[in-house]
């Protein structure tokens, strides 16, 4: 993964899905990352994941600075659900107020 995260994430008159999209595209090593220790928990015995604790967990193994935005949890659970439809229980999602 890249030592630091640009500014995209602060990018003004974006959606908060338009910065994620931007920066899911220049981080794909994010989302490896997230997938692995999702399937890790499920595989010792988790029933439920939180994204949020991940993100932390993650952000701990991350350079200083690198700018993990915890706006993009829920759509990275999401994409882990569309991936791993059977991940669906694992994860509470509430419904999105935008698209």
């Amino acid at each position: 993964m890249p030592a630091a995260c640009p500014e995209s994430s602060r990018a003004r008159g974006r959606t908060i899905a338009d910065q994620f999209h931007s920066f899911h595209a220049q981080h794909p090593g994010i989302y490896r990352a997230l997938e692995r220790m999702t399937a890790q928990r499920l595989a010792s015995g988790a029933t439920r994941i939180g994204l949020k604790n991940l993100f932390e967990e993650l952000r701990s193994q991350l350079p200083p600075g690198f700018g993990l935005n915890n706006n993009y949890t829920a759509l990275y659970a999401r994409e882990l659900i569309a991936a791993h439809p059977h991940w669906a229980g694992a994860f509470e999602l509430r419904r999105r107020r935008t698209p």
